[in-house]
């Protein structure tokens, strides 16, 4: 499941609006329904299956200031979540810093809180009412993450998320990472999601009924520049291409989640379990791309393929916050038993001896 498999098309500049959501007042949910956008009302998305009661409830504890401490809040016209963290010590590596696990199950805590607190939350794991309704759920084809530095434990940081089109079948949400204190950006990442059905699991359309869901929620900003961003394909590795296997791997109950299968976030740590232990104790890890093929279940073995990229010497048009890694490494995880492709990654690395963090400017 490539992004490549659906085309891109050019998005329209849309205006600012306001969508509403459960944290808005009255007064601003009745001015709100007055205003339509894109030929839709966003106040107006059908309640379909949710009980009145139920949606008092919510909104009561939308309201909360409790709500918006643990969970997060609209900015800028509610196109942009934004929600606040602590990098708690089991979050933590051997460095005292956030692993990029870590990272990646923020920036996905942020997108499923993103979703609920948009009213638009169905039964399923992130999935919008109308998409519950027909047993579809998102599913991630592509993952670009840029870190220019990792926060340590005890550190305050806060993430931005939002949506947009991606080609006609397509969403991607991107994210930022500030240091919540002296608002650096820290983080930036990309990523493409797809529509699944849950129980063929195959991939389908957007159903318009969905696509009026989200639309309102839209907003034309990219967290990565397109010329800063990591859109090559991957090469795939070969037991003749790959310097370094690790195989047996294998997936625990632990690692499935809501949908049924190993959460993406997983899919990390595996690959990294082929890296060379020196480059992982004297490198860090600035930029990850991941390209997701297929999906993967419990009962599942799993082999690591990396092999360095003999060319970064001398290129020099990188993506790692614009500078020229020290290291760059390709990555496969693929099935022991059939050698059937799961994700193909690449890593980009800099000496932690030499990283001097730069100003990325949007």
């Amino acid at each position: 499941m490539a992004d490549h498999l659906f085309p891109s098309i050019n998005q329209k500049r849309r205006r600012p609006f306001s969508a509403i959501v459960s944290a808005a007042t009255p007064k601003d949910s009745e001015q709100i329904l007055n205003r339509k956008v894109n030929g839709i009302y966003p106040g107006k998305v059908p309640l379909k299956g949710i009980k009145s009661d139920e949606i008092l409830k919510y909104e009561s504890y939308a309201n909360s200031p409790l709500n918006a401490s643990l969970v997060g809040k609209f900015v800028e016209d509610k196109f942009l979540f934004r929600q606040t963290f602590i990098i708690r010590s089991y979050e933590t590596g051997p460095d005292k810093t956030a692993t990029m696990e870590t990272l990646m199950n923020l920036l996905q805590e942020t997108a499923l809180n993103h979703v609920t607190c948009s009213g638009l939350a169905g039964n399923g794991f992130g999935a919008t009412r109308e998409m519950s309704l027909r047993k579809l759920i998102w599913v991630v084809t592509r993952v670009h993450i840029q870190v220019e530095r990792y926060s340590c434990w005890g550190d305050a940081v806060e993430i931005d998320t939002w949506v947009d089109a991606q080609g006609k079948n397509g969403m991607r949400r991107d994210w930022i990472i500030r240091d919540y204190h002296t608002r650096e950006i820290i983080t930036r990442a990309t990523s493409t999601w797809v529509i699944m059905n849950r129980q063929t699991r195959r991939l389908s359309k957007i159903p318009e009924e969905v696509r009026e869901e989200v639309l309102p929620f839209y907003l034309d900003r990219v967290a990565i520049a397109t010329e800063k961003n990591d859109s090559e394909k991957i090469s795939k590795l070969t037991d003749e291409t790959a310097e370094r296997v690790r195989t047996g791997l294998a997936p625990r109950w632990s690692d499935m989640d809501a949908n049924q299968h190993v959460n993406n976030v997983k899919y990390i740590g595996w690959i990294l379990e082929s890296v060379p232990i020196n480059v992982l104790e004297d490198y860090s890890l600035t930029s990850m791309t991941m390209e997701y093929r297929r999906e993967c279940i419990q009962s599942n073995l799993l082999e690591s393929l990396t092999s360095p990229t003999a060319s970064v010497a001398e290129d020099s048009n990188n993506n790692s916050v614009n500078r020229r890694p020290d290291l760059e490494y390709t990555h496969m995880l693929r099935m022991q038993a059939d050698k059937a492709e799961i994700v193909r990654a690449r890593t980009e690395w800099h000496s932690k001896q030499n990283h001097h963090h730069l100003v990325y400017d949007l």
